[in-house]
């Protein structure tokens, strides 16, 4: 080969890495809609409502406790507070009328009732403990696969046999 053939070869394969190195920067890909936020850091899912935030500020005090960042008497009261908040958010979500298809059939809550571990609990329409997560015992229980309802202590649903949660 000749040696401007091979110049001007040599120039268009340097033209072709820099064009192929700059296109990403010059002329960037559009990005779908929502997708731009994701590529900036942002979380797409940050919710700031009071229940995300409750919700939110327990998963930390957790992590916290679990790592030696809070003391035992800090803990105790931040979770009862946070878990107030997000308590008082669940029922005002509840309290929005949802449409009629959407409603459960579930019967209306029974009185307050105690947990056999941690006695008396401050939600009076509590069915699950809010301290251990046990079934309350006079509260009704449902099956999650096919929403029979369930006895009081039962291990195993009595119409389909899937295993009852504690």
């Amino acid at each position: 080969m000749s040696a401007p053939l091979e110049l001007a070869l040599g120039i268009a394969l340097v033209a072709a890495a820099v064009y192929f190195v700059l296109r990403p920067i010059l002329s960037p890909v559009p990005h779908e809609e929502g997708q731009g936020a994701r590529d900036e850091g942002e979380d797409p899912e940050d919710d700031f409502s009071r229940r995300a935030v409750a919700l939110r500020a327990l998963k930390e005090i957790e992590f916290d406790r679990a790592t030696g960042k809070l003391a035992d008497a800090d803990y105790d009261a931040l979770t009862r507070k946070y878990t107030g908040e997000a308590l008082v958010a669940l029922r005002e979500e509840e309290a929005t009328p949802l449409p009629v298809a959407a409603r459960p059939s579930f019967p209306p809550p029974g009185p307050a009732v105690a947990c056999p571990t941690d006695g008396p609990r401050p939600e009076r329409d509590a069915r699950f403990c809010s301290a251990c997560g046990r079934r309350l015992g006079e509260a009704p229980g449902y099956c999650t696969r096919c929403g029979m309802a369930l006895e009081p202590e039962a291990r195993f649903c009595a119409r389909c046999g899937v295993k009852v949660a504690a």
